[in-house]
């Protein structure tokens, strides 16, 4: 049987050993210590200032909490599971180290709340620091954007050739992904901002405690409101999680296309061997593990998300033990997520970008069609009329073999006599990209408005905190 409980009282035997080994949580939630002290020491100080316990005690107490921190950095306070979890190793050790006054600590909390809070905290710092690296990865897509504004490459719908796009556009696709990974975080950051500390078990505490002291002591702006909703709460490490899953599956569909993109059939670009492995095998394999990684790893993010929601699926008001389980989906997704838009950044501005290659690839699908389609709109031609009479000059240079500005105008007239000189004009690759104009297109005019107010914006934003 395991030793003595700090919460045994009321139990005739200890722990079997198998129990203590099923219900130890102190192998993952040991990452939460710096705010458990942090929390801890908040909490004592609102204890001295209600008079609840004398603020000598409590000195003692914040003295001994920031010795045992050192401790714990250190590597020099051990994680023995008779401790089960980082609340009861850290009340432990202080009451070693100050005798009975430090079980005073614990009057007016609970665990429950206590991890709450615990949590709140990390959560916090990893929004806030998810937020900086997404703007990393931000800054990264906008400089190979802003160096690669005259490539242009096919456009593709249904992985078939549509129309020819700025490289720079289809870059910007992922920026614009990115921000509103931002802004979501932002208001998930909102929703963590709430601090917790005094909800107790689940009912609160007939204690005269100061919740709002003690969220003012750790930078929350305001409390919770429901004291079961505090403890039985676990909506915040949900939404992050879904915060990242959308974030890994934009990564992931970029790492795909660098993929796609790098291979010899493509040949669009060429990630820096720095960012890429070799094959045990076969010596001229040059992998693009990095970017394969992220997709990987993509699936795990959203298993946590998943995890976390059939977790809470049935749980019944208020606090139930299943709740010790978040942790493992929610630091997996934190690390996971923030080491993907780190590389990410990291990778991004030293890729090769193969002009010539991606501007070949533009002379084949005839991706001049719908420019085809719109001068003949432009001539007062229905579109619907002018879209049947292009398919049927694309059938023909299918037949043919022929692009579709290898025809001549008497070639095109065949098909309707609406056709002019003028038509040759607008079936250029550069011709199609630069006629899109209107905000949100690809011309080079408007792309550069884009780059140039993402920069902008960019460049006012201060760091998140």
């Amino acid at each position: 049987m395991a030793g003595k409980k700090l919460w045994s009282g009321r139990f005739s035997q200890g722990m079997h050993k198998a129990v203590e080994e099923f219900t130890v949580s102190l192998h993952f939630d040991h990452k939460l210590y710096t705010y458990d002290i942090q929390g801890s020491i908040a909490h004592c100080r609102m204890l001295a200032r209600q008079k609840i316990i004398a603020a000598k005690d409590a000195n003692t107490i914040i003295s001994a909490l920031k010795q045992i921190e050192i401790e714990l950095a250190g590597g020099k306070l051990k994680l023995r599971p008779e401790f089960e979890d980082i609340h009861m190793l850290i009340e432990s050790r202080l009451i070693e180290k100050v005798g009975p006054v430090g079980g005073k600590l614990h009057t007016a909390r609970s665990r429950n709340d206590q991890i709450a809070l615990d949590v709140s905290l990390y959560l916090r710092d990893a929004v806030a620091n998810t937020i900086g690296l997404v703007d990393c990865a931000q800054k990264a897509l906008l400089g190979l954007a802003e160096k690669n504004t005259d490539v242009v490459l096919p456009g593709f719908t249904h992985m078939q050739h549509a129309q020819p796009v700025l490289f720079a556009h289809h870059l910007m696709a992922y920026f614009e992904m990115l921000g509103r990974d931002r802004d979501r975080l932002e208001g998930c950051y909102v929703r963590v901002n709430r601090m917790p500390l005094g909800a107790g078990a689940l009912a609160g505490t007939p204690h005269p405690i100061d919740r709002e002291y003690v969220a003012r002591l750790l930078g929350y702006p305001e409390v919770t409101r429901n004291s079961m909703d505090t403890v039985a709460d676990r909506d915040t490490q949900l939404e992050y999680c879904s915060c990242a899953a959308i974030i890994m599956m934009h990564l992931s569909r970029l790492c795909e296309e660098l993929i796609i993109w790098m291979t010899p059939e493509f040949q669009f670009v060429d990630i820096a061997d720095a960012f890429c492995t070799g094959s045990s095998i076969m010596p001229q394999k040059k992998n693009p593990d990095v970017a394969e990684l992220v997709r990987g790893k993509t699936g795990r993010v959203y298993g946590n998300l998943m995890s976390l929601l059939t977790l809470l699926k049935s749980l019944p008001l208020a606090y139930n033990r299943d709740l010790q389980e978040d942790k493992l989906a929610l630091f997996d997704t934190v690390e996971t997520v923030q080491s993907c838009l780190n590389i990410m950044a990291l990778m991004l501005p030293e890729i090769k970008v193969n002009k010539d290659k991606m501007r070949a690839a533009t002379q084949s699908g005839f991706l001049t069609a719908t420019d085809l389609a719109d001068y003949l709109v432009s001539k007062k031609v229905p579109f619907r009329t002018a879209h049947e009479v292009v398919g049927k000059v694309v059938a023909h240079c299918v037949k043919t073999d022929k692009s579709l500005w290898d025809l001549k105008l008497a070639e095109l007239q065949q098909f309707s006599l609406v056709f002019k000189s003028d038509v040759i004009h607008c079936l250029t690759i550069d011709a199609s990209v630069n006629s899109r104009t209107c905000t949100g297109g690809t011309g080079t005019a408007a792309v550069k408005k884009a780059l140039a107010a993402a920069r902008a914006g960019l460049n006012k934003r201060k760091k998140f905190n």
